[in-house]
């Protein structure tokens, strides 16, 4: 019985990047004698064991052949007659197919430490168009290390979109690659690397579409909207807002895909015409709630917000009711955060000064100055019995908050 750390580890610590994981290998063993060494079998669909001591994962070497489509229809061998070349031969990418033995030496079959230098993701072999996830997986690493895809690759993908495989993805492992490729420091390499071998198009149309669509060269001078929410996700990154921001940064003008070409580079009502499709790939996806309802803000309010210096106050109080600013402060920061990468997501922008956040975080600060619990005290002494007094109550606090909106315009 042999041992050995492979995978994404190795790659880590060879380019000198935090390894968060330790996966390995066992070579010649069984699950009886691993079972007997103390090793607790934790893999449903093939032998994989956590360490007695370490709870590191420990996986027997195994080979698998594909029997149907999508992601799972795999039938897996692990005997120990299954050597290392073998099992590291059924994995993706070349940087990924790399072992480390008990001793420091480096085990490189296919050639991933000359593609680790040379900045290239290449499958290994034909099987990798058996596996559509990893479609996701090599757009996800060329986010996260900023690779290039080499072209027997992209030809492999765009093979893979052709015949189909791509659509027999889940709509939660399609869910959990794109998040993971969003926290990325370069989320839009995943998205263009997508859209280039086409499964972008299958897997997030309204996405998609967005590439080619034209836009005022006034306001956005990078004029495509597909280019325009590539920079809008990468500014979120790279001010390492969370998930949710730079989803709802993903989502905010996917309502340009639908205007009428006669009407460009115009875009008139488009928040409005993107709640629909942001809600209908959210359920599709079935993207988790939180994430849902703040791209459904920002796509429905983000152009309100944009114009917040020229707002009366009654417009900033719909703001905040309409954002439940007032109960979830901290989500209101994070749709000001999503509208201010908007802003910033153009060229030139990037270190110009978003006055509307300020303007609206001091609204928000003023309006809670107001003491609702003293109010709707006052008015149940005052209204004990009267069936109208929630609206009453709900009426005066409103009142107040804008009249403190009121008085910070007039002192701004």
């Amino acid at each position: 019985m042999r041992t050995y750390l492979v995978g994404g580890s190795v790659r880590d610590e060879l380019l000198g990047l935090p390894v968060q994981d330790h996966d390995y290998v066992v070579v010649g063993a069984t699950p009886a004698q691993l079972e007997q060494m103390g090793y607790r079998p934790v893999g449903k669909d093939f032998p994989v064991f956590l360490h007695p001591e370490t709870h590191e994962q420990y996986a027997l070497a195994r080979t698998e052949r594909k029997i149907s489509r999508g992601y799972k229809g795999f039938e897996i061998y692990a005997t120990p007659g299954v050597t290392l070349q073998e099992d590291l031969a059924r994995r993706d990418l070349t940087i990924n197919a790399l072992a480390k033995d008990e001793h420091g030496e480096i085990i490189d079959p296919f050639g991933g430490i000359a593609d680790l230098q040379a900045g290239i993701l290449r499958h290994i072999g034909p099987a990798f168009v058996e596996d559509p996830v990893r479609v996701l997986r090599v757009a996800r690493f060329a986010a996260r290390l900023g690779f290039q895809v080499a072209p027997e690759t992209l030809a492999l993908m765009k093979q893979m979109v052709h015949d189909g495989e791509v659509d027999a993805l889940v709509a939660e492992r399609v869910w959990q690659e794109m998040a993971r490729g969003l926290m990325e420091s370069h989320p839009s390499r995943m998205f263009y690397v997508l859209h280039e071998c086409g499964a972008l198009a299958r897997i997030m149309p309204e996405v998609d579409v967005l590439f080619g669509v034209p836009q005022s060269p006034q306001a956005h001078p990078e004029i495509d909207t597909g280019v325009h929410v590539m920079m809008v996700i990468d500014y979120a990154a790279t001010r390492q807002f969370s998930l949710e921001v730079r989803f709802a940064a993903l989502m905010h003008d996917l309502g340009k895909g639908t205007t009428p070409p006669e009407q460009w580079p115009r875009h008139t009502g488009h928040e409005i015409r993107g709640v629909a499709i942001v809600e209908g790939l959210c359920e599709r996806l079935r993207v988790p709630g939180e994430a849902k309802a703040l791209a459904l803000l920002v796509t429905r309010l983000h152009g309100e917000a944009h114009h917040a210096l020229e707002l009366a106050a009654s417009d900033i109080a719909a703001i905040l009711q309409s954002t439940d600013a007032y109960r979830r402060p901290g989500r209101f920061g994070e749709f000001l955060q999503a509208c201010a990468s908007d802003f910033h997501g153009r060229p030139g922008f990037a270190q110009q000064n978003y006055q509307q956040m300020t303007h609206l975080q001091q609204a928000l600060e003023a309006a809670m100055q107001v003491d609702a619990g003293a109010i709707a005290s006052k008015l149940q002494q005052n209204h004990a019995g009267d069936r109208n007094l929630p609206m009453l109550i709900n009426q005066h606090i409103y009142a107040a908050r804008l009249d403190a909106i009121n008085t910070l315009l007039r002192q701004s």
